[in-house]
């Protein structure tokens, strides 16, 4: 198991077995999240100690059985690398072994308490990171996003090169008008005429009227979508529709420019969005010690509390950013109506694998940051639960926890535990921590339904992580032979059977009526148009959400959610059998016509590219997560999990003798200089060529030339010790 270099940070005792905690960590959770949460200083630190004692041992333990299980699997591919095995006798393999565990019998999933932008509401999700207040609140604030704008900014209808060069480009205005007018021809459409046609919307004896400009009165063919409006009724300000459990504004302005463009007057359209959004402390930051910890809990405190805001300069101007209010609206019976305003927001912890020396057991070993993450966490949404800050994130008094990486149902086992432990240290009622389950490593996928019954009164969520899920295919099968490049692996056959199986086992357990399924990552954050074209398929692959990488995505993918109603399509893929657990064990190794030498390195350059791309950022300059240029200058984004992929790609590939060590280092040399010239504009750019010594590029190159030697092909333990060295090499140290 890996145990990262001991550090000379200022430690203080805490409890009397001699168990030490980062005193800044310490004073931070004394000064600032202790007060208002009704949890006792000395209980606190008491409860702490006795959580270390009990779940230390277990983590470790499991991890160790990590490691065993990564012993068995490499020595059972290099024995049969010259004759394959079938994936029945792969599975009778991995069931000796106790790799696969035994499947439960039926069972539905109980969770209760539960908010309904997790229970009953289909939409996208956003992933952001933590450290950042400003994305944090820009993700929390995408509850509600202009498709106007998110249509005219973006290729979604034109290409953005095309966008007249400065001022209000009428053109392109007046085809998003008419893209939207079409848009509620379809979810709202009108007994006679269309709703290009409207001169006016108005509300009389709470149903929606529309005049028409030849002065026919039309009404919508589905008067159940109206659902309230701003102003009088006679000239509203906005009109509110719902359509497939989503929120639709017409806002209504005939004096601005757009609004001139509309026979109604409609100057704006505002969609519900990211109903959802996971605040990240884990693939997508960079934080390797206790300072950048602590920023992580200080912005997530203001989530949880309401106060978090951001102040930066835009233009001539200086924007103050805070969290959204309800939004306020008149519903058909006249009664008031109020939205909320912001995202339900829900807090990815670290994975069970990593260690931190924020704290540390009498010995001197470092604890488990998941441990850690949790009580810290769990403590700081108690402010959404308590006080004058109740009811910030959560209406129902849920603590929603995505936990990634875990490996099996033992693992999810420990979580369950340790979260009923802190429960009974915060004296919160029995099952207030709910629990998200990545689906992103070979073994959950391979036990997923005995991890979801072990959590079933607890699971809000599981959800397909195909990024990791396919590093950590590669590292499983490690040994087994050379795999297929990094495109063909979008087609393999166990990729297929993986999101099919997660769908089809969530659905099986009613987990559609209890929670959220989830698909991945749109990761072409320029490329809004294909997005527009592509991502529906997650839905008719049966997920109720989907991860987006913008608000501006998450108001595109929006559409997708009228376009198809989630509870038919999950109604209708219910009836279907989840494919079995060998459908996953079909190895995608590379065929001859595969390794031809000249896409061998085509393929290795654009390994290299991105892991360069995004390494650099990540030790220079604290950036988790971000858009990078890939080979061909096309915007990506990277995170840990691609960046995994790429590192284990290669790994694989040097191990199988597909690409030399020297061929490896020819392309770090000149991917580098491809990557400094992709950042020349960058003030903040540290050059990694000519010299080709600095921190960045020799991480870039330990990730590749030790990926196979890393746990898990995990990249966290090698980016963790380059950024410490150039932090301390940046103070001076």
């Amino acid at each position: 198991m890996f145990i990262r270099e001991q550090s000379e940070i200022p430690l203080r005792a805490i409890t009397s077995n001699g168990i030490q905690i980062d005193q800044d960590l310490a004073a931070f959770i004394e000064t600032e999240v202790l007060p208002g949460t009704e949890v006792d200083r000395d209980d606190f630190w008491r409860g702490f100690n006795a959580l270390v004692e009990e779940f230390e041992p277990r983590n470790r333990a499991l991890m160790e059985q990590r490691a065993q299980f990564q012993e068995r699997l490499d020595a059972y591919f290099h024995a049969h690398r010259a004759s394959p095995t079938s994936t029945d006798e792969q599975l009778a393999f991995l069931k000796e072994i106790g790799y696969v565990a035994p499947e439960p019998g039926p069972f539905l999933v109980g969770t209760s308490g539960l908010d309904a932008e997790v229970r009953a509401i289909p939409g996208p999700q956003l992933v952001v990171p933590l450290s950042n207040a400003r994305y944090l609140l820009n993700a929390a604030n995408a509850r509600w996003v202009s498709l106007y704008d998110a249509l005219y900014g973006t290729d979604a209808l034109l290409p953005v090169e095309d966008m007249a060069p400065s001022g209000f480009d009428t053109a392109r205005a007046t085809r998003v008008v008419s893209y939207v007018q079409e848009f509620l021809n379809r979810i709202m459409p009108l007994r006679e005429g269309d709703h290009a046609e409207v001169e006016r919307y108005f509300v009389e004896g709470g149903w929606l009227c529309c005049r028409l400009r030849d002065g026919t009165l039309a009404e919508p063919s589905n008067a159940d979508v109206f659902a309230g409006y701003q102003g009088t009724p006679e000239n509203p300000d906005a009109i509110l529709l719902k359509h497939h459990r989503l929120h639709i504004e017409l806002v209504i302005d005939r004096t601005s420019p757009v609004g001139q463009l509309s026979a109604a007057g409609v100057s704006d359209v505002i969609v519900e969005a990211a109903i959802t959004a996971i605040t990240d402390a884990e693939d997508s930051v960079a934080a390797v010690d206790a300072a950048d910890k602590i920023l992580i809990y200080r912005n997530l405190l203001g989530l949880m509390n309401g106060t978090l805001s951001v102040t930066f300069p835009k233009g001539a101007e200086t924007i103050t950013r805070t969290l959204n209010k309800d939004r306020m609206f008149t519903a058909p019976s006249g009664e008031p109506l109020a939205l909320k305003g912001t995202s339900l927001l829900l807090v990815r912890n670290v994975g069970q694998h990593m260690p931190t020396d924020m704290v540390r057991d009498p010995d001197g070993t470092d604890v488990c940051e998941a441990l850690v993450d949790a009580v810290v966490t769990v403590l700081i949404a108690l402010h959404d639960l308590r006080g004058p800050h109740k009811g910030t994130n959560s209406r129902s008094g849920s603590i929603y926890v995505v936990k990634p990486k875990m490996q099996g149902p033992d693992e999810v086992q420990l979580a369950v535990d340790l979260f009923a432990r802190i429960e009974e240290m915060y004296g919160l009622p029995d099952k207030t921590i709910k629990i998200g389950i990545m689906d992103e490593e070979r073994r959950m996928s391979a036990n997923l339904l005995a991890a979801v019954h072990v959590a079933r009164e607890r699971v809000f969520f599981i959800n397909t992580g195909f990024l990791d899920r396919t590093g950590d295919e590669i590292h499983s099968i490690m040994e087994a032979g050379p795999v297929v490049p990094k495109a063909d692996m979008k087609k393999s056959a166990w990729l297929a059977s993986y999101e099919s199986r997660n769908v089809a086992l969530g659905l099986m357990t009613g987990l559609e009526l209890k929670g959220q399924i989830g698909k991945g990552m749109w990761t072409a954050t320029d490329r809004m148009a294909d997005m527009l074209d592509q991502k529906a398929s997650h839905i008719l692959q049966g997920a109720s959400t989907s991860w987006v990488p913008s608000p501006t995505a998450a108001a595109l993918h929006a559409l997708h959610y009228h376009r198809y109603s989630v509870e038919e399509r999950q109604s209708t893929l219910k009836s279907l059998f989840p494919m079995p657990v060998t459908a996953m064990l079909a190895l995608p190794l590379a065929k001859a016509r595969d390794l031809e030498r000249s896409a061998v390195l085509r393929e290795l350059d654009n390994n290299v590219q991105g892991i360069l791309g995004y390494v650099v950022r990540w030790i220079d300059q604290g950036v988790g997560c971000s858009k990078v240029p890939d080979i061909n200058g096309v915007g990506l984004m990277e995170d840990r999990a691609t960046l995994r992929i790429s590192s284990q790609h290669i790994a694989n590939w040097l191990l199988h003798d597909v690409v030399s060590e020297q061929d490896v280092d020819e392309s770090l040399r000149r991917m580098a200089g491809l990557v400094d010239a992709q950042n020349a504009d960058d003030a903040g750019y540290t050059p990694m060529a000519p010299d080709f010594d600095g921190i960045a590029f020799t991480t870039a190159r330990r990730l590749i030339l030790e990926g196979r030697a890393q746990p898990g092909g995990y990249t966290e333990y090698i980016l963790h010790a380059g950024r410490r060295a150039r932090k301390r090499e940046l103070s001076g140290a």
